[in-house]
């Protein structure tokens, strides 16, 4: 079987990483090599890490250059033969879904990369979602129209960043679009659409938490674009932000494990 490695990036986390933690080690799919790479965080952050440290593969902790350059080291630090990449404050939606994935990528030899749904929440009110992400399957024109697969659920095989590179850290808030742009859209890595919730994001991330950072985000993506020699046509700004808007209209209410 696949060994799957989960990155975990985290600074001054003391509040959520401990949730993390227990979603990803009470996984049902025995071969995960767990990393975490903290940017020396002064809090209570590396004590509650220090807790689970017999379910954690590796762990670093050092000053960064920002989140990009955190993912960076976590892939360099991998060995396994899927990378997927969950926040510090992010939890997976069941403890079944990483042996669902695998068995996506053993059962297609194909598929390059997997990707799902997301749920937003507040603070620890699980039950009641702020927002959902419910994406779609893979097609050629998926970035043209606006669309992006939500990169808190996305799982790629190892092979796929030795090819193409990581995440480029110059970016603050779209380096994991400009990477799914590059990989989906110019290389034709071929991602798998899993139609289920696989993470829960806690709401107030870097690309929505301010007017200003919206505005980066925007700015960022029209780089990738630009950057990987690639045009969007006319009306992908008018579909990315009435995607955007949908997102707050697809709400409902879901199931979560108690002891998380």
């Amino acid at each position: 079987m696949p060994t799957i490695t989960i990155i975990t990036v985290s600074y001054c986390s003391e509040k959520t990483i401990e949730s993390t933690i227990k979603s990803v080690i009470s996984q049902d799919y025995p071969f995960i090599e767990y990393i975490i790479v903290d940017g020396d965080s002064n809090d209570k952050t590396l004590e509650i890490t220090t807790k689970y440290i017999g379910n954690i593969s590796k762990q670093i902790s050092e000053p960064d250059k920002g989140i990009y350059d955190a993912m960076n080291k976590g892939i360099a630090l991998a060995t396994g033969d899927i990378i997927g990449i969950l926040n510090s404050d992010d939890v997976f939606a069941s403890n079944t879904i990483i042996s669902e994935i695998v068995s996506i990528f053993t059962n297609n030899a194909k598929v390059d990369a997997v990707y799902g749904n997301i749920t937003y929440f507040k603070e620890n009110v699980v039950r009641k979602p702020t927002r959902q992400w419910i994406t779609k399957p893979y097609y050629s024109k998926f970035f043209d129209d606006g669309e992006v697969p939500p990169h808190p659920s996305l799982f790629v095989k190892k092979s796929v960043y030795d090819t193409i590179g990581s995440y480029f850290p110059d970016f603050k808030i779209s380096s994991d679009y400009e990477f799914m742009l590059r990989a989906f859209k110019v290389h034709n890595f071929k991602p798998y659409y899993l139609n289920k919730f696989i993470v829960n994001m806690r709401v107030g991330g870097e690309s929505t938490k301010s007017i200003k950072n919206v505005l980066i985000g925007n700015k960022e993506v029209r780089i990738a674009w630009k950057m990987n020699n690639i045009k969007p046509p006319i009306r992908f700004w008018f579909l990315r932000i009435a995607k955007k808007i949908l997102q707050f209209e697809k709400l409902s209410i879901i199931i979560w494990p108690e002891r998380f």
